[in-house]
């Protein structure tokens, strides 16, 4: 299989190109880094993107933005980073990618657990999130020949430290398991899954 990952060398990215890269061909997507260099909130370098792969059987999404701050303190700008980043980007894959996939190819998105349980200063981000689990839900109504499904993931292990004081009583979630959320998506025959993975 020909698969293009979006954020491929981030902190959940990485270890899915690792794991796909055993028996697969990986294209590598980054803002600054990888084997090409694609903003995904810009449209015109997510269809240059795919006019450069070519036809692929799958495409990952471990990016996109959102602004973390206290809601009283959010401006309408600070929620359209989110918008614009996370939600129209990954809506945007899908758009543009379905044109660039084999019969039966599928797309797998990215969520969190902000979508299900949300923490202090999340408001845009998980209002992004919860849009995103209804968008694969609804679009895979419309699209016969390619697969939807979105990886929603709890407090990952490799971000804990990071983060862990922001998710009070969160047990981190195996970068292992994480990654087999999205190996079940790829390699899988489900379809407009939201894909929980908790500890």
């Amino acid at each position: 299989m020909k698969v293009v990952v979006i954020g491929g060398n981030g902190t959940i990215g990485n270890h899915v190109v690792a794991a796909l890269k055993q028996e697969h061909e990986v294209v590598v997507v980054g803002r600054n880094s990888g084997d090409i260099q694609v903003d995904m909130a810009n449209e015109a370098d997510l269809i240059r993107l795919f006019k450069t792969t070519g036809t692929v059987d799958a495409v990952v999404v471990t990016a996109g933005d959102a602004k973390w701050d206290k809601f009283d303190n959010l401006s309408e700008d600070d929620f359209y980073i989110g918008i614009n980043s996370k939600l129209m980007g990954q809506v945007n894959v899908v758009r543009i990618a379905k044109d660039y996939l084999s019969q039966g190819g599928s797309i797998t998105l990215s969520t969190g657990i902000l979508a299900d349980d949300p923490v202090d200063m999340t408001t845009s981000a998980a209002m992004v999130n919860g849009a995103i689990h209804s968008f694969v839900k609804a679009v895979v109504l419309e699209l016969d020949a390619v697969r939807v499904n979105v990886v929603c993931a709890g407090l990952v292990e490799d971000a804990y430290e990071k983060y862990k004081d922001y998710f009070p009583g969160h047990d981190p979630v195996s970068m292992a398991k994480v990654t087999n959320a999205y190996l079940k998506s790829v390699l899988g025959k489900i379809n407009g899954q939201i894909i929980r993975v908790n500890a």
